[in-house]
């Protein structure tokens, strides 16, 4: 009798992509979008706005579209994200009496262009069908 069983598969197949439908492709762009839009109409009120927006995306899409529901999310971790980074270079102000400037504005001016930036290579992501993380955020939700 042989003992020998047949050798284990090491690779795991990936399952091949599955193209989201268009409107789930747009849905997934508008949070991106959306958060934009808040942000620039609310005069960049800290990401807060941004993160509000995708929020109410995700609440539109959470059970109808699992990828449009995942770029609202990652968006609205990007937008807290940034809100938070917004807060703590203002305590660092707060508490140097001022002379955190020197940093904050500087970092002010990098978070608004990298905000934009990112906000609108993910809005094209979405809308092109693919998944897209944001670099330098928290995912808390």
């Amino acid at each position: 009798m042989n003992d020998t069983l047949p050798p284990l598969e090491t690779a795991v197949a990936e399952p091949p992509a599955v193209e989201a439908p268009s409107s789930d492709r747009t849905w997934a762009a508008a949070a991106h979008l959306s958060a934009l839009v808040a942000a620039l109409m609310t005069s960049w009120f800290a990401g807060v706005a941004g993160a509000v927006a995708a929020f109410v995306v995700w609440l539109l899409v959470r059970d109808k579209s699992a990828f449009a529901a995942a770029h609202a999310k990652e968006a609205l971790n990007f937008n807290f994200s940034m809100f938070l980074y917004a807060v703590a270079s203002i305590v660092l102000v707060v508490f140097t009496l001022g002379l955190g400037l020197i940093i904050a504005v500087p970092l002010w001016i990098a978070m608004a262009i990298a905000w934009l930036v990112f906000t609108i290579v993910a809005t094209v992501k979405a809308y092109d069908g693919e998944v897209y993380r944001y670099p330098v955020t928290i995912r808390l939700f």
